[in-house]
């Protein structure tokens, strides 16, 4: 539900329809991926003294691949846009922060062991290496107006 309200804030709020597009487009991307490609293939259980419920198989993290990839290329966009470089700094650190959290709170809520996390994160800047070089995302340069 979340992540559809960052498609839906992108769409509305950023002027360069080509960034919501790609975060549109990882948002879809990563979940198909994970969920019907890397869960399947790998079958992991998630650990039994989960604090919360969560179904499904545990390898690798959907909920740290996804952030990775998304506050990954929010990050990878606000450090080639042209703001204000304190302003840059500050957006990256803490979208750093929020990438992180995700993943420790997996491992807290006892959804999944750490190396389901490591491996959802690598997936995660694995999928932005590829996805910058099939797309122009260099081209997607903030605009001031």
């Amino acid at each position: 539900m979340f992540l559809i309200l960052i498609i839906a804030f992108s769409f509305i709020f950023i002027k360069n329809k080509k960034v919501s597009l790609y975060i549109a487009l990882t948002i879809i991307i990563t979940a198909i991926v994970n969920n019907f490609g890397f869960k399947m293939l790998f079958h992991r259980a998630r650990p039994d003294d989960m604090l919360v419920y969560a179904g499904g198989y545990s390898y690798p993290s959907g909920h740290s691949f996804v952030a990775m990839a998304i506050y990954g290329l929010i990050i990878y966009l606000i450090y080639k846009s042209n703001l204000n470089k304190k302003l840059k700094i500050i957006i990256i650190i803490l979208l750093g922060t929020i990438i992180a959290l995700i993943g420790i709170s997996r491992i807290y809520l006892g959804v999944h062991f750490p190396s389901d996390v490591t491996a959802g994160f690598i997936c995660g800047i694995i999928y932005l290496i590829i996805f910058s070089k099939i797309v122009d995302v260099k081209g997607a340069k903030y605009e001031k107006k």
